[in-house]
């Protein structure tokens, strides 16, 4: 911003984005200063960089707009959560699948677990088995982010939206 500014040539804007013209640091901190605004960079990168003629504030709150936009369209990827266990039943392993697949549709991404209590922890290689079948069962497209692994409380994996 204004005497921050380090390039000696600059190519300047207007506030309405009209080209001016490619210019010395100088004559463009003039022309601000009679236009009683800010020069402001707002491409560095470009040969020679550009810079705008607008107010600080303005120019800040104009940002600031873009931003929130662009963050409203961004849609945040949710975990979800599918809890089962050794003794769940085909049918109801089904039901939870078609869940997830809606899950999955959402573009949310699903976390598969199955806890296992007491006795059922000698029984590791079931739970990984039901977890695989479980996630085979799915109806939609999806891809695997993590593979079936052991957690303290049994077995967990996550599939994700193709």
């Amino acid at each position: 911003m204004n005497q921050e500014i380090k390039a000696p040539e600059v190519r300047v804007l207007d506030d309405q984005n009209k080209y001016i013209g490619i210019m010395p640091l100088v004559d463009a901190l003039r022309l601000a200063a009679e236009k009683n605004v800010d020069l402001i960079e707002v491409g560095p990168k470009g040969e020679p960089p550009v810079c705008k003629l607008i107010e600080y504030g303005k120019y800040m709150y104009q940002q600031e707009k873009q931003q929130k936009q662009t963050n409203a369209k961004q849609k945040q990827a949710e975990t979800k959560v599918i809890r089962l266990s050794i003794g769940t039943s085909k049918h109801d392993l089904e039901m939870k699948a078609n869940q997830a697949g809606k899950f999955l549709e959402d573009k949310s991404k699903v976390r598969i677990e199955i806890q296992l209590r007491g006795r059922e922890k000698t029984h590791g290689d079931l739970a990984k088995e039901k977890v695989i079948t479980f996630m085979k069962l799915i109806p939609v497209e999806h891809k695997i982010d993590q593979e079936a692994k052991k957690s303290p409380s049994g077995f967990f994996a996550i599939v994700g939206p193709k």
